[in-house]
């Protein structure tokens, strides 16, 4: 097996997009692989955001991994598997046991506990809850945002070297625990590059960017992504969260 890694300098494909998103979250989340398909160029004049977000929903949908990560913040350390068979997505944690099921549809996401065979949609007043004292919350992992209705293309952006479409997100309703969700889309490739959250108070409060990537066995593979938490109407990170794929 050969693991070659990249810089945050490097060029990214998309394959190297993933799971921001754990998620974003993170897949969404968060969300945590990274795809091996490359899409086409944008032409112009520039595509909808809709015909971003279905190019993006696409790929997120068709990855095959198996693979150990963790999510660290300070000093603590939580493992997990990551198991994705085209749109089903599989976390599972220990100590307690959890696992998580997230299928990606045409239409909508739907995170779901799985125990003992059997799956329960997770429910949706619990959504806004930290995964393990982190701050990434279980919303990040459902990857809504990529199925909000509402969303605009707001020009184009570097992010680390690349040039990026931003997107602006609105969310339907106040069940999420973000008001807007800003994206950025590599133009090449399609990867994700970033994605900042904004609170009922149009305040940052969350930000996901991938830092690197890993080559394993001829396909590229999310390294590790940030997720920094801000102070409310401020922009001193709170809390630091790193998620990182271990092979």
């Amino acid at each position: 097996m050969t693991n070659d890694d990249i810089s945050s300098n490097a060029p990214m494909t998309n394959a190297q997009s993933g799971a921001l998103v754990l998620s974003f979250v993170l897949r969404h989340s968060f969300v945590i692989c990274l795809a091996c398909a490359t899409m086409s160029s944008f032409a112009d004049p520039p595509p909808s955001a809709k015909e971003i977000l279905a190019s993006v929903r696409m790929m997120e949908s068709r990855q095959q991994i198996d693979l150990q990560g963790q999510l660290r913040q300070n000093d603590v350390i939580i493992p997990f598997r990551l198991v994705q068979n085209g749109p089903l997505i599989r976390y599972s944690f220990t100590s307690p046991d959890e696992v998580l099921q997230l299928r990606l549809g045409e239409n909508s996401s739907r995170l779901d506990l799985v125990s003992e065979g059997e799956t329960e949609k997770f429910p949706a007043s619990k959504l806004d809850q930290r995964i393990r004292g982190t701050n990434v919350t279980y919303e990040d992992l459902s990857f809504k945002f990529l199925y909000w209705p509402t969303a605009r293309v707001l020009g184009e952006e570097k992010v680390r070297t690349r040039n990026c479409w931003k997107l602006q997100l609105r969310a339907p309703s106040h069940e999420s625990q973000y008001s807007n969700v800003l994206l950025w889309v590599d133009k090449a490739s399609g990867a994700l590059m970033r994605m900042e959250g904004y609170d009922w108070n149009a305040q940052l409060t969350k930000r996901f960017e991938v830092v690197s990537a890993q080559k394993i066995e001829g396909r590229w593979f999310l390294k590790q992504m940030r997720v920094e938490e801000f102070e409310p109407g401020t922009s001193r990170v709170q809390a630091r969260t790193y998620l990182e794929i271990k092979r």
